[in-house]
């Protein structure tokens, strides 16, 4: 018996966010989906608009293992994790011993398959596609708090703005010009009925 997709499960029970208040919590699951979506929508964006050659399935599926780790470790913030670089370098080593055994949890005929996905092994364009993605669904959580009247995301939301600006792809400032708005809207403003 192998607990792979079990565990995996589990990652509902994963809840972001936490040194924020939140008017409606966002679980690990929900984000690795939306981050897979955004994922592929940045990866179709780059090939047509941009002469790029990346694999929109390949981004999609490194974007829906990119945090399977935290369903053993949690979802460490962002401030704590990334605070001082002995504290990031303890967090990476955790990671890891956290991806060997997911891996550990697969029958050996599968663990290659899904090594590279669960260690995020990704090649480099398909690793800035992911993170470009990862980013800009935690803005889009922070559009749907503010949406909720909640001001706690508003200084979040600013800093991943101007890392997603930073980052120079012309994918993810067409997704932000073209798509994010409408994050903004509500159903009766979304509806084309």
């Amino acid at each position: 018996m192998y607990h792979f997709f079990a565990l995996l499960s589990r990652m509902k029970y994963i809840h972001r966010w936490a040194l924020m208040r939140n008017t409606k919590e966002e679980n690990l699951a929900e984000h690795s989906l939306e981050t897979a979506y955004i994922a592929h929508a940045l990866a179709l964006i780059r090939n047509r608009r941009f002469k790029g050659n990346i694999d929109p399935e390949k981004a999609a599926v490194f974007a829906l293992y990119h945090d399977t780790a935290e369903i053993l470790t949690g979802d460490l913030p962002t401030p704590v994790k990334y605070d001082n670089p002995t504290i990031k370098n303890a967090y990476r080593q955790i990671e890891k011993s956290a991806q060997s055994k997911l891996l550990s949890l697969l029958p050996e005929d599968l663990r290659n398959f899904y090594q590279d996905y669960v260690t995020e092994a990704i090649p480099e364009d398909i690793r800035k596609i992911v993170k470009a993605a990862d980013k800009l669904s935690a803005v889009v959580k922070c559009m749907e708090e503010e949406k909720a009247g909640n001001k706690e995301f508003i200084s979040a939301k600013k800093a991943l703005l101007e890392t997603l600006r930073k980052m120079e792809l012309p994918e993810v400032s067409v997704f932000m010009e073209e798509f994010l708005p409408s994050f903004s809207l509500n159903l009766d403003e979304l509806s084309i009925l």
